[in-house]
């Protein structure tokens, strides 16, 4: 009992001194890795590393898709880096989509603050979950699922995304088929889809091939 009683002081007085580190402000200048961005030294951190305000104006949605989404990752918002968390704004006009697309690193949890959006996800089963959210209504994304988000009514949409991780990645499913230069051939044969399709897609979308 005595030996047992030794070891666990032992172990607390360990712990007690054990070097922790409270944060770890990304070094923008160095490359990230899957562990994040390593840190900048303590001494030249400041108080406007942990603070953005990059989303209280609204995303540019003159675009393809009538919709702008403005992260707040590691690489905008150093405070985050190894943290675990990270958020972006999501602003969908009329019309607006956010794509097809998955967070390979992260899950998601939006929150809507004004419109409608109607949002979605598919599971690795092939099961659909889909719902029509409003100011105020919540819904979860689960890491590396295939998920979108669509204008739901007449007026503008918001919302907020946060994730489970300071670098949750991003890979839109279209603009991964049709943005690049996998050569045509080979995605009409793993799509399905005829010539005529796969190069107007590619077409619209700047992919070559």
């Amino acid at each position: 009992m005595i030996h047992i009683f030794l070891i666990l002081c032992s172990l607390f007085t360990f712990s007690t001194h054990a070097a922790v580190q409270d944060f770890c402000v990304a070094d923008l200048k160095g490359p990230e890795s899957p562990a994040g961005y390593s840190c900048i030294p303590a001494a030249k951190v400041i108080v406007d590393d942990f603070v953005s305000t990059s989303l209280r104006g609204a995303g540019n949605t003159s675009n393809i898709i009538k919709a702008a989404v403005s992260p707040a990752f590691a690489a905008q918002f150093p405070g985050v880096n190894g943290l675990g968390i990270s958020i972006a704004r999501l602003d969908l006009s009329p019309g607006g989509v956010i794509p097809m697309h998955t967070h390979p690193g992260g899950s998601e949890l939006l929150l809507v603050t004004q419109g409608f959006i109607k949002a979605g996800f598919i599971s690795s089963a092939n099961t659909v979950y889909v719902k029509t959210l409003k100011k105020g209504d919540i819904m979860v994304f689960p890491q590396g699922l295939l998920h979108f988000q669509v204008n739901a009514g007449g007026v503008t949409a918001v919302g907020f995304a946060s994730f489970s991780s300071a670098s949750p990645g991003l890979q839109i499913t279209d603009f991964a088929l049709f943005a690049n230069d996998l050569p045509s051939s080979l995605v009409e044969m793993t799509t399905f889809l005829d010539d005529a399709t796969v190069k107007k897609l590619k077409s619209v979308l700047g992919g070559t091939g």
